[in-house]
C-alpha cells in the first residue's frame, strides 16, 4: 500500500512538472508580448523576457489614436454579443426538445447537428448567397454566420448536459399547467448556468478572436473588428515597430483574459458537468 501511493504521488509530481513545462509554450510568448509593448522600438526586436529600461505607457496611447481601436472595439462588442446571446438561446432551446423527445426527427436533428461540427464553411458561395440576399457587406451577415457556425457545437455540449436533468421536473412543472415554453424559461433555463457560462466563455473567445469572416464578409472599414484592426496594423508596424504591435496584441487580448479569470470556476464546472452528465 505504501508503495502504491509513493508510486501515485511520484507520478503526479511528473505529471505537474510535464505540465508546468507545457505551459510555459504559451505563458513565455505571452510573457515576451506584454513585456514588449511597454520597450522602445529598439529594445523590443531582442524579443527576450528583460525588463523594459523604461516602462513606455504611451505605446498603448499612440496604439489607441493610429489603429482607432475605439471604433473596432464597439464593433467586435455588437457582433460578439448579438452572435453570442443569439446562439446560445437558439441552442439552448433546441437542445431541450432533442434531449427530451425520444423520436426519430429528434435523433436526426441530433446527427444533423452533429455533422455541422465537422462541415466547413465555403465561402465563395456563402459570399454569393448574402449578395443575392442583399445582406453582403454588413453587421447582419457576419452575425448570422458566427450563429449558424457555433449552433452545432453549441447543441452537442447542451443535449448532453439537459440528459442529465431529471425528467420529473418537466413532468411536475407539466402538471402544474406549465406548457413547453414556460418550462424551459422557469425549470431548465435556470439550470443551465454553468453550462451556459461554458459556452458563452468558447463563444465569446472564438468570435472575438475570429478575422476570417470578418476579412471576407465585412467590406466597410468602419465596421472592421479587433482583429481585424490587429491585423492592419501589423501590416503598418510589423517591420519597424514590435513594440507598437505587442500593445495593439495586448489591448485585443485584455476582454477576453479578464472574462475567464472571472468566470474560469464556472467555466471549468460546467465542462466536468457536462461531460459527467453526457
Amino acid at each position: 500500500m505504501i508503495k502504491r501511493k509513493t508510486k501515485e504521488r511520484g507520478m503526479r509530481i511528473i505529471l505537474q512538472i510535464f505540465l508546468f513545462l507545457l505551459s510555459l509554450i504559451i505563458v513565455i510568448p505571452l510573457l515576451i508580448m506584454i513585456l514588449g509593448a511597454f520597450k522602445d522600438s529598439t529594445e523590443v526586436t531582442a524579443f527576450d523576457l528583460s525588463l523594459p529600461d523604461k516602462w513606455l505607457f504611451e505605446n498603448f496611447l499612440v496604439v489607441f489614436e493610429e489603429g482607432n481601436l475605439l471604433t473596432a472595439f464597439k464593433n467586435s462588442v455588437l457582433i460578439t454579443l448579438f452572435s453570442t446571446g443569439i446562439t446560445i438561446f437558439v441552442s439552448s432551446l433546441a437542445s431541450f426538445v432533442i434531449a427530451r423527445r425520444k423520436t426519430k426527427l429528434s435523433q436526426f436533428l441530433y446527427y444533423f447537428f452533429f455533422m455541422g461540427t465537422i462541415i466547413p464553411m465555403q465561402i465563395m458561395p456563402t459570399i454569393r448567397l448574402f449578395t443575392v440576399l442583399d445582406l453582403y457587406g454588413g453587421y447582419v451577415n457576419v452575425i448570422i454566420l458566427y450563429t449558424a457556425i457555433n449552433i452545432p457545437f453549441s447543441c452537442f455540449l447542451y443535449t448532453g448536459f439537459i440528459r442529465g436533468i431529471p425528467r420529473i421536473l418537466d413532468e411536475s412543472a407539466f402538471i402544474e399547467g406549465a406548457t413547453t415554453i414556460q418550462t424551459y424559461f422557469y425549470i431548465i433555463l435556470p439550470l443551465l448556468k454553468s453550462c451556459n457560462i461554458t459556452v458563452l466563455i468558447l463563444l465569446f473567445t472564438g468570435i472575438w478572436n475570429e478575422i476570417n469572416i470578418p476579412l471576407y464578409f465585412l467590406n466597410d472599414p468602419t465596421k472592421r473588428t479587433l482583429p481585424l484592426s490587429v491585423y492592419q496594423f501589423f501590416g503598418a508596424y510589423g517591420g519597424s515597430n514590435w513594440n507598437l504591435v505587442f500593445a495593439d496584441l495586448a489591448l485585443a487580448a485584455l476582454p477576453v483574459i479578464i472574462l475567464f479569470l472571472f468566470m474560469q470556476k464556472q467555466f471549468i464546472s460546467g465542462l466536468t458537468e457536462g461531460a459527467v452528465k453526457g
